[in-house]
């Protein structure tokens, strides 16, 4: 797998530099997630940004009231787990495997590394963080109104 390649085609670094994204490929390791698998569990800390390079998974969010709310579906090319990563915050959300899932994971020790070491990394992939917590923001409104 040509890891620079992928890296380049999503979104959430598709603005680096080949130098940029190399540095962070050498970091990303190889997992694979059976059906039903949770990948990521609501509450537990935040360890990696996770790629999807085969498969689908499902974002689930577990309300206060215990209410469970589908607040998206990702396939290749898509990323998540990157919030948790850049705040330390525990993970606001269940990730699950809907079908045999391929992913490249980037921990979070070696993802904030790149940054410190080349905050320009940072720069350029805050608008696309942003872009994508005002999507989820609009995504949950849109969930919980009656």
């Amino acid at each position: 797998m040509d890891r620079i390649a992928l890296l380049k085609k999503i979104g959430l670094f598709s603005n680096l530099s080949e130098a940029h994204l190399s540095s962070i490929a050498e970091f990303c390791i190889e997992r694979s997630f059976r059906e039903g698998g949770v990948i990521l569990k609501q509450g537990n800390s935040g360890i990696g940004v996770y790629i999807i390079c085969s498969g689908k998974v499902k974002i689930v969010k577990e309300t206060a009231g215990g209410e469970k709310l589908d607040i998206a579906e990702l396939g290749p090319g898509d990323f998540f787990g990157e919030m948790a990563v850049l705040d330390s915050a525990p993970r606001w959300a269940d990730v699950i495997a809907l079908e045999e899932s391929e992913c490249l994971v980037l921990s979070a020790w070696d993802f904030n590394a790149r940054m410190k070491v080349h905050p320009e990394i940072a720069l350029k992939i805050l608008p696309i963080v942003v872009k994508r917590f005002r999507e989820t923001n609009e995504r949950l409104w849109a969930l919980s109104r009656p």
